[in-house]
């Protein structure tokens, strides 16, 4: 699959994905699925190669990150080795998971989990879909299932606060992700982003966003991106601080996690 960016104005390169792609020479929107809709408009990202140069904040953004994820990594090694400790007494396996996503510009990069799922989490997912065609239509719409039979029960209490994801901060160290962003995707679903790609690609993937404060799982897709096309399209630093502020009572709320 080809990906498009954006680049004096114009689209380089073609989507290839679940239908034609629209010009977006005259702008277009993104629905969101609680009513309302996203305007998305042309932005220019310096591109070289495909790969967007600039990403969304720029070396301000980075510098913060950088601080603040070297911080929370002190600050919370206890928890990192506790929970490391349990997964690996609780079954086989290793206690991280690292999975492909898209990043910046295109570039796929290792996404690091704790690990929730059981080492056969394939296996036992193809079985699962196999035998449920609800479940197989929950998969196809959201690429996520509430009942997900590949999830230990250490993995759900994880899930359900979001410990799990604490490893990611290594991947804002490394430079492959932002404390705030988008929703991580893989390769297939970006295919499903259609003309809002382009802003996906234009900023690092979050540890946090307004997917994770507007309810998580309990958003439907097509909101998912209307979510991340709005933090690219209105970003501030501001935005961010408010973004991290309400991390925290959504975390702990447990919204729309599984």
């Amino acid at each position: 699959m080809r990906r498009e960016v954006w680049q004096n104005g114009g689209m380089v390169g073609a989507h290839e994905g679940d239908g034609p792609m629209a010009s977006m020479d005259q702008g277009s929107t993104v629905d969101g699925e609680h009513g309302g809709s996203v305007s998305v408009w042309p932005r220019e990202i310096s591109a070289v190669n495909g790969t967007a140069r600039v990403a969304v904040g720029g070396v301000a953004k980075r510098a913060i990150d950088i601080v603040l994820a070297g911080v929370i990594l002190l600050m919370l090694s206890p928890l990192f080795l506790f929970t490391a400790g349990a997964i690996r007494l609780s079954g086989a396996g290793p206690a991280l998971y690292g999975h492909q996503r898209v990043g910046l510009g295109g570039r796929e990069f290792h996404c690091w989990k704790f690990r929730t799922m059981h080492v056969e989490g394939d296996r036992i997912l193809r079985a699962h879909l196999a035998q449920s065609a609800e479940a197989r239509a929950e998969w196809t719409e959201n690429r996520k299932l509430r009942n997900d039979p590949r999830v230990t029960p250490l993995g759900r209490v994880l899930r359900e606060y979001s410990v799990d994801e604490l490893p990611q901060l290594l991947n804002v160290l490394r430079g492959e992700m932002s404390l705030v962003g988008p929703r991580p995707v893989v390769e297939a679903e970006l295919a499903r982003y259609g003309v809002a790609a382009a802003h996906y690609l234009a900023a690092r993937p979050g540890i946090t966003g307004l997917w994770q404060v507007s309810g998580r799982s309990d958003t439907g897709y097509a909101e998912r991106v209307a979510l991340d096309v709005r933090y690219v399209m209105r970003w501030s630093f501001v935005g961010d601080i408010l973004i991290l502020l309400r991390t925290l009572p959504a975390v702990l709320g447990a919204k729309g996690s599984y």
